[in-house]
């Protein structure tokens, strides 16, 4: 379909620019010990700093809802776009009485279609520790200090919407500037929606999904055959049919919204077959 082949040529091109990956920055994520669930995952930020191939900067390692931090210089280098990097030195830390921080070497890819940056770590100064990394680009900036610009409070959404499939924040936002809406067509005096329409109403679940202030609102329409009243309820139970569709795949209905306009706002003439069916559809936007 027309949109998804658009939006198939962007990310294209995105992952030609992603050949070119600089992870200098602040990133943020988990770090998932071999055995555990990400639930109990240890928090980690990471400020890369890329110097012609060389890596360097620091790490943060947090407990989830205490007051347990550790911080540690790392050094290391990129090459084809895969970072190898080591903790070196804790430089500062609160820990408690039964908790050790282990330093780490690690391999990182970064996966230009999600916006990840994962890979494997082992421990270099405590047996048997190894586990995953999942990163992604946070926005604010790194902090050596007490506390961090960003609370804990996006961790819980993070474990939901990685298990949920979504892409991490930054590609989420790239989808939804670039999303292309389409119109979803009807048969005649039917609000079943075509197979073939699957696609592209999955992809603006993701969409809305990825975004907690986004609403999406669905507005049904007929052609003029038929009274007021009776296209008024067909084209109320298009936009119906199209938002049981969203809920049945894990879309709250409370991030939708219905319109129906009847017959009131065709886009195209009702004088002959090809223009009703271009008439007999539901159309979205973003709120």
């Amino acid at each position: 379909m027309r949109s998804l082949a658009l939006f198939s040529s962007f990310l294209l091109t995105f992952s030609l620019l992603a050949a070119d990956f600089n992870p200098t920055g602040t990133w943020q994520g988990v770090m998932i010990r071999k055995g555990t669930k990400m639930k109990d995952a240890t928090l980690v930020y990471i400020d890369f700093v890329n110097e012609e191939g060389s890596i360097s900067g620091f790490s943060r390692e947090e407990i989830y809802d205490s007051p347990y931090f550790s911080v540690k210089k790392l050094g290391g280098d990129i090459n084809d776009g895969e970072i190898d990097f080591k903790q070196i030195v804790e430089t500062k830390s609160n820990k408690s009485t039964r908790s050790k921080w282990c330093r780490v070497s690690a391999k990182l890819n970064y996966d230009s279609a999600t916006g990840y940056l994962t890979g494997q770590y082992i421990a270099t100064d405590c047996r048997n520790v190894v586990g995953n990394f999942i990163l992604y680009r946070a926005d604010f900036e790194f902090s050596k200090g007490e506390d961090m610009e960003s609370s804990q409070i996006w961790f819980e959404q993070f474990v939901k919407d990685y298990a949920d499939g979504l892409n991490a924040p930054e590609i989420r936002k790239l989808e939804r500037d670039n999303f292309i809406f389409e119109p979803i067509f009807f048969d005649y005096d039917e609000f079943v929606i075509r197979y073939e329409h699957n696609d592209f109403l999955d992809g603006m679940i993701n969409v809305v999904k990825g975004h907690s202030d986004l609403r999406v609102k669905v507005t049904g329409h007929t052609d003029s055959d038929g009274s007021d009243q009776y296209n008024d309820t067909l084209s109320w139970n298009r936009a119906q049919a199209i938002t049981t569709y969203f809920v049945k795949r894990g879309l709250s209905a409370d991030r939708l919204v219905i319109e129906f306009k009847g017959e009131r706002s065709p886009i195209d003439t009702n004088t002959n077959p090809q223009g009703k069916q271009r008439n007999r559809r539901v159309d979205f936007e973003f709120i």
